[in-house]
């Protein structure tokens, strides 16, 4: 019988997030796949798991899941981690879960920490219907993907670096307008969790005078739809 492929959330902070059954899952499972092996070392020696590592990251994924299968498909069960959060949610794993389900193998995601949830619930913007960008695109398509997302109705949430933060929110001011409300959350779960405010401009004020540590992220508030056109009934699909 083929192995099973787990994708095993881990805290992005605070080491009280992981649950009783991620442990178990690692504990279990035949070998642990992990982004970063240096970072996750003192995790899973935290919990006392005692399992062989190897790496799995964006720049040998596409080479290492072929391997990675094989073992799957001779029965061994592989557990995935990330350095925070749940794998694949702009971190490794989406091409894994791919080819293992091309191949019929059993793919479970155990539920667990990811930054956005906690900073979409602060943020105070509607949480019903919103869109997920995690990282935009460093140069090329960046500019597009502004305009694009400028019209967009839905609550908006950006992960970013704190090197590339105040020009984020520079070009935020620029397609979304200073005026456009804002959520930032930094430091989630973790000793100075901080969340921030206001407006584009309010918000870029307050952290040129504040820390700019850890990764941040970004809740927009949706564009203002558009007014119904005069003399005609107007239809939202």
């Amino acid at each position: 019988m083929p192995g099973k492929l787990y994708l095993v959330p881990t805290p992005i902070g605070n080491l009280e997030d992981m649950t009783f059954r991620a442990i178990r899952v690692l504990k279990e499972a035949d070998l642990v796949l992990a982004e970063d092996t240096r970072t996750s070392a003192p995790l899973l020696k935290h919990f006392g798991i005692e399992k062989k590592v190897f790496a799995h990251h964006q720049h040998n994924e596409h080479q290492s899941s072929n391997e990675i299968v094989r073992f799957l498909r001779a029965g061994k069960n592989i557990a995935l981690i990330s350095d925070a959060g749940t794998p694949a949610i702009s971190d490794p794993g989406f091409y894994l879960v791919r080819q293992a389900l091309k191949n019929d193998i059993e793919v479970e995601c155990l539920p667990g920490a990811t930054a956005f949830v906690p900073a979409l619930v602060n943020s105070g913007f509607p949480t019903d219907r919103f869109c997920f960008e995690g990282f935009l695109p460093l140069k090329k398509g960046r500019q597009t993907r502004y305009k694009q997302l400028a019209e967009e109705e839905r609550t908006i949430i950006l992960y970013e670096s704190p090197h590339r933060f105040l020009k984020t929110l520079d070009e935020m001011a620029a397609y979304f307008g200073s005026e456009r409300q804002v959520s930032v959350s930094r430091e989630l779960t973790k000793l100075f969790e901080e969340t921030v405010r206001g407006t584009v401009a309010e918000v870029k004020l307050y952290f040129e005078t504040h820390p700019i540590k850890g990764e941040f992220v970004i809740c927009v508030a949706g564009a203002s739809p558009k007014p119904s056109p005069k003399g005609k009934a107007y239809i939202d699909d």
